[in-house]
């Protein structure tokens, strides 16, 4: 059994995200914490707080420094945090008598705190990307199938038309918030971290907030107050990723039961053989997708037990975010990754799509109680009249011509192409969102 899906050399193809990976692993996250240290030494050099001329040195000696992560395990084990190992590495590095200034006034979780918001930033980079390319791409599809029609489904029985262009329309509609909420959750939650061992930057006093603000000026960060126990940016930044997953999984759900063989709808994606039975084409990458969602809402669960530290620092519910926030970024990407491949692989079935219209043809049931009720007859009638219709075993239009009193023409009210224009305005106004964001 692998210890994770997503880096097992069997698995890791279907589930990982290579490029998210290297964005996320031990050697990403050591850069970042010594580039955090070189950003304070500079921002502190010029504050006059440590010596100008040893952050300059400081400053250069740290440039492209690359350590390897296992130096920091031992370290780690000692200490809870690999930040001691990593500042003993860095002065044996940059030598007397500037190592002394390294870290100064700074605290671990200054450290770890920001590297991975540096992380952050760099991963809803590549997100966003994604996710753009993605919606681009529904909306796309939906144009193109706008005319094409779809029995809807509503708890999964047939009910009116629609069409495949507005169910398409349907799943983009949560990725379209998510795209528009992006830029305001990246001002909220891409901010550094400096506070010192109890938040309150006592070392660097009076200029802690100088300090601060310079610092994140450098580290391309907004500024903030000290965070160690508001964990409220880890909170919104989990609510983003399942928001898109849970989007993606809904996406990758239609498209499995629309691709059942009773069904065979519409296909997507590359289908998957069975170990014994040939004739099946199993939809992996929807059904991966829903695993995704799966892994990201049982993360996101992890992170909500992190959110209540004690104290000025926790050191029991932290590390649950070093675990699960991971999980999430990833599980994102790559549901992200399969659902472009699905939606641009959709292959509408024409033929089955019109069957289901043909074998049930009380789908314009609503249609009809609404002609009869709009011409005189009472609701509970109109409803009564179409009930008798859609039971008897005559053809339903024929069926109501028999039982209506009201000489109608049943032919165009029947006629499922009604339903393409309110279909395509529905979509317009769900794409509109876009430009008026």
């Amino acid at each position: 059994m692998s210890l994770s899906l997503f880096s097992s050399s069997i698995y890791s193809g279907l589930f990982a995200d290579d490029e998210l990976a290297a964005l996320l692993d031990d050697a990403s996250e050591v850069s970042r914490m010594i580039r955090f240290e070189q950003a304070l030494a500079n921002t502190q050099g010029a504050h006059g707080i440590i010596p100008k001329d040893a952050a300059q040195r400081i400053s250069q000696e740290l440039i492209g420094l690359t350590l390897d992560p296992v130096l920091l395990r031992d370290g780690t084990t000692a200490s809870g945090v690999p930040v001691p190992a990593l500042v003993a590495a860095l002065r044996k590095h940059v030598g007397d008598p500037d190592s002394q200034w390294i870290h100064w006034g700074a605290t671990s979780q200054d450290v770890m705190d920001t590297a991975q918001v540096l992380q952050w930033k760099s991963c809803l980079n590549v997100l966003e990307t994604r996710l753009v390319r993605l919606v681009d791409c529904l909306e796309s599809q939906s144009r193109r199938y706008m005319d094409l029609l779809l029995a809807g489904r509503t708890r999964s029985q047939i009910s009116t038309p629609i069409t495949l262009g507005y169910r398409i329309a349907q799943w983009a509609h949560p990725l379209i918030e998510a795209e528009a909420a992006l830029p305001a959750l990246k001002g909220s939650i891409l901010k550094a971290q400096f506070g010192g061992a109890s938040g309150v930057n006592g070392v660097v006093a009076p200029e802690g907030s100088a300090v601060s603000k310079k610092l994140a000026a450098e580290l391309g960060l907004e500024n903030s107050p000290s965070w160690h126990v508001n964990r409220s940016s880890v909170l919104a930044l989990a609510a983003w990723l399942q928001q898109v997953c849970s989007a993606l999984a809904k996406m990758s759900g239609d498209l499995v039961l629309m691709g059942r063989t009773d069904i065979d709808e519409v296909a997507a994606g590359t289908g998957g053989g069975s170990s014994t039975m040939p004739q099946k084409a199993n939809p992996v990458q929807a059904e991966t997708v829903l695993v995704l969602n799966q892994i990201a809402t049982s993360a996101q669960t992890g992170l909500a037990a992190a959110a209540h530290p004690v104290e000025e620092r926790d050191g029991s519910k932290w590390p649950l975010e070093w675990m699960f926030l991971p999980q999430m970024l990833m599980a994102t990407g790559g549901a992200l990754r399969h659902s472009q491949s699905l939606a641009e692989s959709l292959k509408p079935d024409q033929e089955k799509l019109a069957a289901a219209f043909d074998a049930n043809p009380e789908i314009m049931a609503e249609a009809a109680s609404f002609v009869l009720a709009k011409s005189g007859i009472s609701r509970s009638e109109a409803k009564d009249i179409v009930a008798r219709a859609a039971a008897s075993p005559r053809d339903f239009t024929d069926a109501l011509e028999e039982l209506s009193p009201l000489n109608i023409d049943w032919k165009s009210v029947l006629d499922p192409r009604e339903a393409i224009a309110p279909a395509r305005e529905m979509s317009d106004r769900i794409f509109a969102m876009r430009r008026s964001a």
